[in-house]
This record gives structure tokens, sequence and C-alpha cells, in this order.
């Protein structure tokens, strides 16, 4: 048995903004960031994880951490695990750290880093990988995991467990797939970013050509100009009729008319989506957008988000209006492993599509996951994951891409574990000689403009 004995917080920052890797329409210099929980047992083992951000802001996120975590102190990892629903719906249950969420916004991502290192912790007791934790599960061990409350109008736990056994037929095939490393195909964004110059776009498409990757996408929204010469030179490298697929990514930028009559300009570019074209809590927004590029005059493009939807109550609202083209949930938006195993069946039941947003750092330490659970325990349909190329090698066990797609994570835990010397080198504020925000590169970052782009 297994006790948790105590926690540690820590806010970590790298430095991307320096090369606007990561830039896009609407945040166009944010430095990757991680707001970071480690759980100590009176065993030999610890539990890592952690939520992305994109650098001020972090340090909030780390402090209504320690809110979360300090209600696990004491408790034997047995006794939260044998019922995981019923842990997850007592962890939102402080009724005055609730007031300011509910589970949304800081105190939803500050959940998903105590959640995740509660798996990352289980799945290092059991000797497992977090996705074959799930894979090993019984339907109803899997729909026990699940706090149902606000979404039965949508999902039952009766439902959900006829969707999974429905699904276990083929489940030891789909577990071989993802031993073989087949189960997961990648996509790239990392040519895509806003911020980079034109030769940059040309030569990292290019590159990703060779690299075999066949989805490829491309932030939107500057300017239409400037979009549609972008997305000249993407579809000069990866073709039209060569089996790539081109999507594009706008970042909450526009009013929904504004969507609408943009993507018409760009429908000749034929991107299978756009994502995020509007406020991410306007379900009836994006169901306006979707149905208004059904039949442009070079064919439908389709409407995906998720990375900003903030719980399974939105995108039980999104999939019930038919709003989404794909879903893009994201692992640390919505709380952790629990409430994404209900947005993956929700999503069954309306026969939507799961490509998790895995644009950030330690995103696709954790995405490759759940893309796995997904493909192998509530789909059974292969779908594709974002894959980024940068800042893996701060992991112990990092996201590894190979012949286009994800080498299914073998090592036990939640692959969220960050290396020592990372989290020396990049804390903020750190400690003098040690971190990068201690030397005078980082001045440049820490005293420019807090809102790029807006002056008042």
């Amino acid at each position: 048995m297994v006790k948790i004995t105590s926690y540690a917080t820590r806010d970590i920052r790298f430095p991307t903004s320096l090369d606007k890797t990561g830039s896009d329409a609407m945040n166009v210099a944010g430095d990757y960031s991680a707001a970071y929980c480690i759980f100590y047992t009176d065993a030999e083992l610890t539990g890592h994880g952690l939520t992305f951000t994109i650098g001020r802001g972090n340090e909030i996120v780390r402090a209504a951490i320690g809110e979360f975590a300090s209600m696990v102190i004491g408790k034997d990892l047995d006794q939260l695990t044998a019922n995981w629903g019923r842990t997850w719906r007592y962890l939102v249950s402080d009724s005055q750290i609730r007031w300011i969420g509910p589970e949304k916004g800081v105190t939803q991502l500050a959940l998903a880093a105590v959640v995740n290192a509660l798996w990352d912790l289980w799945g290092k007791s059991l000797g497992k990988p977090v996705w074959r934790i799930v894979a090993d599960m019984t339907p109803e061990e899997v729909v026990r995991c699940i706090d149902f409350r606000y979404i039965t109008d949508a999902l039952t736990p009766g439902e959900a467990i006829a969707l999974l056994r429905e699904n276990e037929k083929g489940k030891q095939e789909r577990i071989k797939e993802a031993e073989s490393n087949t189960a997961v195909p990648a996509y790239t964004t990392s040519a895509g970013w806003l911020g980079y110059p034109e030769n940059k776009l040309r030569s990292l498409l290019q590159e990703s050509v060779q690299l075999g990757y066949k989805h490829f996408k491309l932030k939107v929204g500057g300017s239409v100009e400037d979009d549609r010469r972008r997305l000249a030179i993407a579809r000069e490298v990866i073709g039209y009729d060569k089996g790539n697929v081109l999507m594009v990514d706008a970042n909450q930028v526009w009013s929904v008319p504004e969507a609408i009559d943009w993507m018409r300009e760009l429908a000749e570019f034929k991107p299978w989506f756009i994502e995020e074209p509007t406020s991410p809590d306007d379900i009836l927004g994006h169901a306006a957008i979707k149905k208004a590029l059904s039949n442009t005059p070079h064919g439908p493009i389709g409407v995906a988000t998720g990375e900003m939807c903030q719980n399974r109550i939105i995108f039980k609202q999104l999939l019930q209006a038919g709003a989404l083209t794909v879903l893009q949930v994201d692992a640390c938006r919505v709380g952790g492993v629990n409430e994404v195993l209900a947005i993956l069946l929700m999503a069954k039941k309306f026969g939507v599509p799961i490509v998790p947003h895995s644009g950030g750092v330690g995103l696709p330490e954790y995405t490759q996951h759940l893309s796995t659970i997904d493909y192998v325990v509530v789909s059974g349909k292969k779908s594709l994951l974002e894959a980024i190329s940068h800042l893996h090698e701060h992991f112990v066990h990092p996201a590894t891409i190979r012949h286009g797609y994800y080498v299914t994570p073998t090592a036990p835990g939640y692959s969220a574990e960050m290396k020592e010397s990372s989290l020396e080198a990049f804390e903020f504020p750190g400690e003098e000689g040690k971190s990068f925000w201690r030397t005078d590169e980082a001045k440049g970052i820490l005293d420019a403009p807090r809102v790029l782009g807006l002056r008042v």
C-alpha cells in the first residue's frame, strides 16, 4: 500500500517567445510553461503532473494546485483509485474553491496537474503506462472513473458501459497495434506557427514531407492576404493530389460572421477544418460556422475546437448542437484523465473523431496515452494526434514519432516527469546561477510590453 505523504509545486517556463515558437494570431509571444506538481509517498515512488500555460499566470495556477494537492495528503493511493469518479467529485467539492470556478479556468487547470500526477503515481505503482491501465479495465471499471454529473442528458453510465462492451470486440488486436507503435498517426503543427517567416515555413514543410507526415496545420488570422500567401506556399509544397491534408487554426480571433467570411476567402486551399474559429464558449457560433462552411464553392470545411473548452459540459453542448467535425480535447484544460474519459465516450456516442490538442509543453507526452485509450478502448477507430518538435528533451520519457506514428509509451506512469536539470534550469524566478530567468537574456522577455500588438 502506498500512502501520499507530501507534495511540491514548481513554476517552470521555457523562453519560446524568443523564436516565436507557438505563435499564432491570438498568442503572439508565449513562453511555454508548466505549473508542476510532485507527490511524495512513503515508498520510493513519486507522482508527477503538470498543466500547460504560456507564461504569466503560471504562478496563479501553481498556487491553486496546492489547494487541491493538500486534499489527498495522508491518503492511501488504493483508497483514491478504488472509485476514481468519487475521488474526482471529492476534489471539486471544496465549496470555497469551487466558487472561483466552478470546474473551469484556473481551478480546472490546477486540478489537472493534481489528477494527472495521481494517475502517474498509480501507473508507477502498478508498473504500467496510463493507457495500459485503462486498456486492462473492464467497461464497468472505466465508467467508475467518471463523474457523470451534468452529462446524463447526453450519456448515462449504462450507455457508456454498453458502448465500451460493444468495442471489446477487436480490443486485443488493437492492443497489439499499440504495442507495435501503429495505433496513433501523427500530424505536424511545427511548420505553421504564425511568427515564422515564409522561408522557414517552406523549409519546415519540406522537411515534414520528407519525414513522412501526411497532415499539416498552419496558423491563420493575421490578415487574409498573408494567410492566402502562406497557404499557397503550403499547397505548393504538399500538393493537392498527393494524399496530403491541410488544416488551419485561427485561435479564437474572429467573430462568427468574420470567421465565415474569412474562411470563404481561404476555401480554395481546401482545408479539412478550421480550428478555433471563434470564442471557445460559443456553442451556437460554432454550429453556425459549421453550417455556413458545409457547402463552399470549393467543398466543405469542417470545424474543430477543444483546447480551450473548459469542461465536459461545454463539450456535451457542442456535440448536442452538431457544432463539431473534430473534437480536440486538451489533457489539462478539462481537469485530467477522468474527465477526458467522459468526453471520449460522449464523442463516441455522437460519432465525432477525437484529435486531442497537443501543441504545448508536456501535452504530447500526455495525449499519446489519451489517443491510445481512444483507439484501443473507446472508439476503435484510428484518428490523428498533433505533434510538435520542441521541448521533448526536458522529459524523462519523451514522446517520440517514428514512421509517422507516435511510439506507444511503455514506461510506467503518465510520461510527464521532467528531468531535474530542466526543472532547475527553467524554474521561475529560479535560483541565481541556475535558472535562465536570472540571466541578462531573460530581461528582454521580462521587460517586454505585457500585451503585444495592442497599445493604449
